[in-house]
């Protein structure tokens, strides 16, 4: 018999995790579909940071950071063993575009939006210690400045949310071919294929979280609509074999006064991030070797003494609004796509590690018209995550 679901959703990364988490804590059936295995494409290539976006300030996008905080604050305190405050350091050189009195202002615009609670407070770090900074290049310092956000493991952190939804209901099936979907009679035939065979299910409520993929998995929903222009934008990071920083290291480029963090990762370092115009398959991604030596002479300029012969690479791809303006000033919040021609379809694209919590509730929100009434099982803000069993 064809099985008949409140939600399903396309796309095991973040984003589609934490739907399905949310859905089933309202007490909704869920099936996530997932071609290839969870985290396996962008959220595994973030940059490991749970954080409010000190930098997205610039470009005034103080909800985005203002709601990132917050979901800070949570996962610190619901994914103890998943998610860590870290110190961030800020240095300020005598070259740097971003003078010392506009850090400031940026730190405390930023405590101000963390509600000026003791973890939202930076200080200034006193010159007599800058020794004691893993190496930072003192050569023209003028100042350091010091705040907390916080780090994780995406591939874990994604594991988790997922797990958490299958204890609360939800069903998982990976690897699964998503063939087509067609709305009718107020359902979504889904079409797809696992274990060899061709499956169907119906749903009221479709969820296409698929990433840089969207349009793609939008070409097989009918009847069609019109997408937003998009622009994919490929981050790469490299890992060098040197012991961890005590801390996150917010440095900026001297070649183009782009922001790069060179951080802890387990026992070694990673660096990150770029922004490159990408084109090409998002499943064949790769560093180029501008963007690996960008970073590794990023690395050399600030910690000169650091062993930057890389041990690991990779790239991720993001989605941004097709825009004139910059890729710096182009939004990161989520793009939420919604159609009449489509009752009850949410497309997302874009969105940061941090949010998917949130991200998921204001998706719940736009469908549940035609989800109807259900018995809450538990709000999402209080679910504790812990590490995934190895057999998940």
């Amino acid at each position: 018999m064809t099985k008949q679901y409140d939600v399903c959703i396309i796309g095991g990364g973040i984003q589609g995790c934490g739907v399905a988490q949310a859905a089933a804590a309202v007490g909704y059936r869920v099936l996530l579909l997932e071609q290839t295995g969870l985290a396996s494409a962008t959220s595994s290539q973030s940059s490991k940071l749970i954080h409010g976006g000190l930098r997205y300030l610039e470009s005034a996008q103080f909800g985005l950071v203002m709601d990132s905080l917050y979901e800070r604050e949570l996962l610190i305190k619901n994914a103890p063993e998943l998610v860590k405050r870290v110190p961030f350091y800020i240095p300020i050189y005598k070259h740097t575009s971003r003078r010392s009195w506009q850090v400031f202002l940026g730190l405390s615009l930023y405590a101000i939006l963390g509600r000026l609670k003791a973890e939202a407070c930076f200080r200034k770090v006193p010159a007599t210690k800058w020794s004691q900074l893993d190496g930072l290049s003192e050569h023209n310092l003028q100042a350091v400045y010091q705040y907390s956000d916080a780090q994780t493991d995406d591939v874990q952190l994604t594991r988790a949310v997922m797990y958490s939804a299958c204890q609360l209901g939800a069903e998982l099936v990976c690897p699964a071919q998503f063939i087509q979907a067609t709305y009718q009679n107020n359902n979504y035939q889904v079409l797809y294929t696992a274990e060899d065979s061709e499956r169907e299910i119906f749903a009221r409520v479709l969820i296409n979280a698929t990433g840089p993929w969207h349009n793609e998995v939008q070409n097989k929903i009918s009847p069609q609509i019109k997408v937003p222009e998009i622009e994919l934008v490929q981050g790469a990071h490299i890992v060098i074999n040197q012991a961890p920083p005590r801390g996150v290291y917010y440095v900026e480029s001297p070649s183009d006064r782009r922001a790069v963090f060179v951080m802890p990762w387990y026992q070694q370092t990673l660096i990150g991030t770029t922004e490159t115009h990408y084109e090409g398959n998002p499943a064949k991604i790769e560093p180029t070797e501008h963007e690996l030596d960008y970073l590794q002479n990023i690395v050399h300029y600030y910690f000169p003494t650091y062993d930057n012969n890389i041990v690991n690479s990779f790239a991720g791809v993001r989605v941004l609004p097709q825009s004139e303006k910059s890729m710096f000033s182009r939004t990161r919040d989520t793009i939420y796509i919604t159609n009449s021609s489509l009752p009850g379809y949410v497309g997302l694209m874009g969105g940061k590690l941090t949010g998917y919590r949130s991200t998921a509730e204001k998706t719940l929100n736009k469908v549940k018209s035609y989800l109807g009434d259900t018995t809450e099982r538990i709000n999402t803000r209080a679910i504790q995550l812990g590490v995934a069993p190895d057999s998940f």
